[in-house]
């Protein structure tokens, strides 16, 4: 039968696999949940590559450099979906504003409202390396 080392290297690898599949089914679900039509008849991530494509020949460089580097932080494995749900959200504000280019501004106040307060002390830090003022978006960070 199943006794001494083997059976703890049994138990170990179940462990294991009933962990990554719990992972994987999480984010997995995440996805599955913003890939579900609203009431408009489009998700989340539909609208995300709306704003995404509509306001792609208003980006600079400096304004693209800006985000990149403001999204450093961010794990690599999840900085491209990081990046393209913050340039959704600034498209969202660009295109509300009516703006002809996106601006410093708009980059910082779609950043904030795209991610978690969690995170915003990263973005508090970066902005402080970066020697930006972010008196004019405290109000955002509430």
């Amino acid at each position: 039968m199943l006794d001494g080392w083997f059976l703890w290297f049994i138990l170990f690898w179940i462990f294991i696999l009933i962990g990554s599949f719990a992972i994987g089914g999480f984010f997995m679900f995440r996805k599955f949940l913003k890939k579900l039509p609203k009431e408009d008849g489009k998700s989340d991530m539909d609208w995300e590559e709306h704003y995404v494509n509509k306001t792609r020949k208003l980006w600079n460089d400096s304004e693209k450099e800006l985000l990149e580097d403001l999204v450093s932080p961010v794990p690599e494995l999840f900085r491209d979906v990081a990046r393209h749900k913050i340039a959704g959200k600034i498209g969202e504000l660009a295109l509300k504003d009516n703006a002809k280019q996106i601006s410093e501004e708009l980059v910082i106040r779609g950043y904030i409202l795209a991610t978690p307060k969690r995170d915003h002390k990263f973005l508090r830090k970066k902005l402080a390396e970066k020697q930006i003022d972010i008196t004019p978006y405290d109000h955002l960070f509430q």
